[in-house]
């Protein structure tokens, strides 16, 4: 038994409508990363300076060293860039999410108290902007309640959302753990929020962009100029926009940094995008915490009926084992094999199923076709069918021939059987009587090796039917 722990499937074709205010057809969101002030620096304590998103070509840390370049790039941000950036949102009067790094916020009483004075959400950027890849869980944890009793302290009320960024494996669980967050937004997974249900609990989980970023300045491959970024970020608008007309609005973030966007050139390309968007009837501009509000007032969680990944081996074989005729040695495999959350649908549970039944020998498979009964037989007759495959032949009509019909069944099925071996099989459920005594008449003629595989085709085509009428 192995559980892929990754969801690979998400909502799949039918995400839901976001019904965002307004039937908007898209819901924009801008994040303004302050960090300056809490990155890596021997005078916060740590080990190097930092290296990571600044204009220094080939930066790297420099152990037990002040790096006087980057640390002044960051002073930029802080000094000029975040005002340049409050003055573009304040005068189009956009909202905001600023992801405030608790040690960076400590060191920035006037721009803090521009940014409450402007009304923005201010959420946890963490403790300090350091990388947590290789940080054990239970020192994570703590920097984690630490970075929530700084924020409290700084801004008088503690962070509803969370952003980590340079993250470990643990970090979504250990935010999640800490509890008290309206989302977090350590993924980059879809462009909609989606609940997670992590120790029990539900926690819905807010998508972050590194496409959108304006990060990609001063990483390869990336953006040279300021027209180059408000080309993207239109592309991204436009595309998201069209398919919100058409029904399937989405959201999309964009993350920004003082230091960087807040350079004048690079700088000119937000502005741009801002007055471009601004030219549009149908668009959201709200802060994180807004786009959780709205999704747990209009999709809160729903717990699902079942997780068929997440049964233990009794349970599942016991919903699943006669979903192939017969022979749940099909379930008892799948649940032994790889599953995960692209197996919990009715389209991914038919895969990990259908692969174990081609995966066997043929003897195996042939064991699988004569386990089927024969369309409008002696079982049929004496009520002896399976409830499945009851339910399957009444769908066309099977459990009402004429005597001349079931006469003409009987004669296919036995000139069938004495050639092949086993039972006509054929999906019913997408027949009529007549298609299927058509069927019928055609393939008594294959060989032996054509309705071998036409066979196992129906086969699974007859799984997938019936898991669909009890999954997603």
């Amino acid at each position: 038994m192995y559980r892929y722990p990754r969801n690979m499937h998400g909502y799949g074709q039918t995400p839901p409508h976001a019904n965002w205010p307004g039937g908007a057809h898209v819901a924009v969101q801008f994040v303004l990363n302050y960090e300056e002030g809490g990155e890596n620096n021997i005078l916060h304590g740590d080990n190097a300076s930092e290296a990571f998103l600044v204009d220094v070509l080939g930066a790297a840390p420099w152990p037990d060293q002040r790096h006087a370049n980057v640390e002044s790039m960051y002073e930029y941000g802080a000094r000029a860039g975040f005002w340049r950036l409050h003055r573009l949102f304040t005068e189009a009067n956009l909202p905001v999410t600023i992801y405030g790094v608790a040690t960076a916020l400590m060191r920035a009483p006037a721009q803090l108290a521009a940014m409450q004075e402007a009304g923005w959400e201010i959420a946890s950027h963490g403790l300090k902007w350091v990388q947590h890849k290789d940080m054990p869980p239970a020192e994570e944890a703590a920097q984690i309640a630490e970075a929530v009793r700084l924020h409290t302290i700084a801004t008088g009320a503690r962070p509803l959302g969370w952003y980590t960024g340079r993250s470990s494996l643990n970090t979504v669980d250990l935010v999640a753990d800490h509890g008290g967050f309206a989302y977090i937004s350590d993924t980059y997974d879809d462009d909609l929020p989606y609940w997670r249900v992590i120790g029990g609990r539900p926690q819905l989980i807010i998508p972050y962009t590194l496409s959108a970023n304006d990060m990609r300045f001063v990483t390869a491959p990336g953006f040279d100029n300021g027209e180059e970024y408000f080309t993207f970020l239109k592309d991204s608008f436009d595309c998201l926009y069209a398919e919100g007309q058409a029904g399937a609005a989405k959201m999309m973030s964009i993350g920004l940094h003082c230091r960087l966007v807040g350079q004048p050139g690079r700088y000119q390309g937000l502005k741009k995008f801002v007055d471009y968007i601004r030219g549009f009837d149908k668009v959201w501009v709200p802060t994180r915490l807004e786009i959780a509000q709205h999704w747990a007032r209009e999709h809160p969680y729903v717990a699902p009926e079942v997780i068929p990944s997440q049964l233990d081996k009794s349970e599942f074989v016991a919903r699943y084992g006669s979903i192939f005729e017969h022979s749940p040695w099909i379930a008892e495999r799948a649940w032994e094999a790889e599953m995960g959350p692209a197996n919990d649908t009715a389209i991914g549970l038919h895969f990990a199923l259908r692969t174990q039944f081609r995966l066997a020998t043929t003897e195996e498979r042939l064991a699988v076709l004569r386990a089927h009964p024969d369309l409008a037989g002696k079982l049929a007759a004496a009520k002896r069918l399976t409830a499945e495959s009851t339910a399957e032949q009444a769908s066309a009509g099977l459990d009402a021939l004429t005597d001349a019909e079931r006469d003409k069944f009987t004669a296919l099925n036995n000139a069938y059987v004495e050639k092949f071996g086993f039972p006509f099989i054929i999906a019913v459920r997408d027949h009529t009587k007549a298609s299927i005594l058509e069927n019928f008449e055609q393939r008594v003629a294959n060989s032996a090796a054509e309705e071998f595989v036409t066979a196992c085709a129906q086969v699974e085509r007859i799984a997938l039917l019936r898991l669909q009428a009890v999954l997603p």
